[in-house]
């Protein structure tokens, strides 16, 4: 039985790891942490935020998803897309999910990713 989501894997090339770091501490906000030393022999890095896990491999034959992505909910999504646009990050709204506010960016190395935040329904009394 499937009890929580654990993390996501993205790939990136050989020798993206410092401008991952930079992407995803200083754009996105989330901390790095240590990789166990058998896997951080592979290269790479590992980040977290709060519940949500990020993992980027190495592979050689790196080549970026532009449909597959990780949706990470995030709270106060403009001032967030604002932090992203500030950081020279792209920001590509979306309006096709209903009940939702969403944008697409993309990491240092092309990996895209969804940023959404639902939208809260005023409900009228009766």
């Amino acid at each position: 039985m499937l009890v929580a989501l654990d993390h996501v894997q993205l790939a990136a090339p050989p020798g993206s790891e410092d401008a991952l770091r930079s992407y995803y501490v200083d754009v996105l906000g989330m901390t790095e942490v240590a990789k166990p030393p058998v896997l951080a022999a592979r290269g790479g890095c590992w980040f977290e935020a709060g519940p949500v896990r990020l993992h980027l491999g190495i592979d050689p034959a790196f080549h970026p998803a532009k449909k597959a992505h990780p949706g990470l909910q995030v709270r106060d999504i403009t001032s967030y897309a604002t932090r992203l646009t500030t950081h020279g990050a792209s920001v590509t709204w979306d309006d096709h999910l209903p009940g939702h506010l969403r944008f697409y960016s993309e990491d240092p190395v092309g990996n895209r990713l969804e940023f959404l935040e639902p939208v809260r329904r005023s409900g009228r009394g009766g």
